[in-house]
């Protein structure tokens, strides 16, 4: 009996040091460095590598901006489409899926002055 005690107890452990591990590798990123949330942020995530669960934190004048994920088709058209999740507090932390990421400012003219990123996550 105690055997199996023992076993379920490694067990147990094994997954916690599992899910930390996880948990472990997730990393912040403030979107737009120091500037935050802004125009001509487009080619801010070049160069980094994300994961799917890393946060991306979106900092901003909420009066000024707002943060809306979008899919492909609303990122490209910069609209966003019915349904879509609209943040606007000004320190937004959104939690990255795996593939792609798409986000906007739905605020008239924002987006298309460059006030989106696109972010892939692995």
């Amino acid at each position: 009996m105690a055997r199996g005690r023992g076993s379920a107890m490694a067990v147990t452990m094994l997954l916690c040091m599992l899910l930390h591990s996880e948990m472990a590798h997730a990393a912040t990123y403030t979107v737009g460095g120091a500037g935050g949330w802004t125009f001509n942020v487009s080619g801010w995530p070049k160069g980094k590598s994300f994961r799917a669960g890393d946060i991306l934190v979106f900092n901003y004048s909420a009066a000024a901006h707002n943060v809306v994920a979008v899919n492909k088709v609303g990122y490209n058209a910069c609209t966003a489409p019915r349904g879509s999740k609209v943040y606007q507090t000004g320190k937004d932390r959104i939690k990255l899926v795996k593939g792609q990421n798409f986000f906007i400012c739905s605020f008239t003219g924002h987006c298309q002055s460059g006030m989106k990123i696109a972010v892939t996550a692995v």
